[in-house]
């Protein structure tokens, strides 16, 4: 690509005027992520980002590709991890980028203005090229960045999901509860079994009620993985009773082939408690 000094210096003048003027035609209507903020810190925040970069991509015109994407690097993985471009959605964020090249392409018109008969049409078509060419380009990385970022997140919040959903509740002393609520997929199946067995270990209980009242359908691997939870648990010292069967889990228990005769079961949560307290 052509190179110009006096082009990237034009450029690097008006950055700041570039932030401003994005920041004041963008549509601040979408309450969804951070273009829509009223927070003061987030705008500031905002603006001080693509200021920054601006300072980074007028270096397009002086610098060889590879190292001008090597230096944006820093800023496409800092923002794209930002929590608050995590939170919008990614068609507005493609907006902007596609705004901000557009930006340039008038910018690049007033610079010719100021300098008329300097630049030969192929220099100034080659620069437009590289100002659409390199946008887009850094869109597809940022949204490969964005994509990584979203779902690492997504696996954390998950994981988290799953330990509340799956908690051991120390009812008394060695005596414990795991309420189970909503659907259960092999999935999350595995993980009670693996949660459970532990907290258990750590809480130090020998008996574990286990309520299904909350539990809408059971399939057969998940019945599979239920029955080798409360095996599980016998192994390490603690006995399972089962609470709160539906009638649907049942039929299904039952069409299965599970055989409930060496297990506890009680209609009601509360029945099981009482028989406990009554033992005790």
């Amino acid at each position: 690509m052509h190179k110009s000094k006096e082009l990237q210096e034009f450029l690097l003048e008006k950055a700041w005027q570039l932030t401003e003027e994005w920041y004041e035609s963008l549509d601040k209507s979408e309450t969804s992520g951070v273009y829509g903020t009223k927070d003061p810190k987030a705008i500031k925040l905002l603006k001080e980002q693509n200021y920054s970069f601006h300072l980074h991509f007028c270096n397009l015109f002086v610098q060889d590709e590879p190292v001008f994407l090597k230096e944006l690097e820093g800023w496409v993985l800092k923002v794209a991890s930002d929590e608050q471009h995590l939170s919008t959605p990614e068609y507005l964020i493609v907006r902007e980028f596609f705004r901000t090249r557009d930006q340039y392409l008038t910018f690049i018109n007033e610079f010719l203005f100021h300098n008329q008969d300097t630049y030969s049409q192929e220099v100034i078509d080659l620069w437009n090229h590289y100002i659409v060419k390199t946008i887009d380009k850094i869109v597809v990385w940022y949204i490969e960045r964005y994509h990584e970022f979203s779902l690492k997140r997504l696996q954390s919040q998950q994981e988290m999901i799953n330990e509340l959903s799956s908690p051991v509740i120390t009812l008394h002393e060695e005596v414990a509860l795991l309420p189970l609520v909503g659907d259960i997929d092999t999935m999350r199946a595995k993980y009670i079994l693996e949660q459970t067995l532990q907290q258990c270990y750590e809480k130090g209980v020998n008996k574990l009620l286990i309520d299904l009242s909350g539990v809408v359908m059971v399939d057969t691997m998940v019945a599979h993985q239920i029955f080798q939870l409360i095996e599980s648990l016998e192994l390490i010292g603690v006995h399972a009773i089962i609470s709160g069967i539906r009638p649907e889990i049942a039929q299904t228990a039952v069409q299965l082939g599970l055989n409930f005769d060496n297990i506890d079961v009680s209609a009601k949560l509360a029945n099981s408690i009482q028989a406990l307290a009554l033992n005790k």
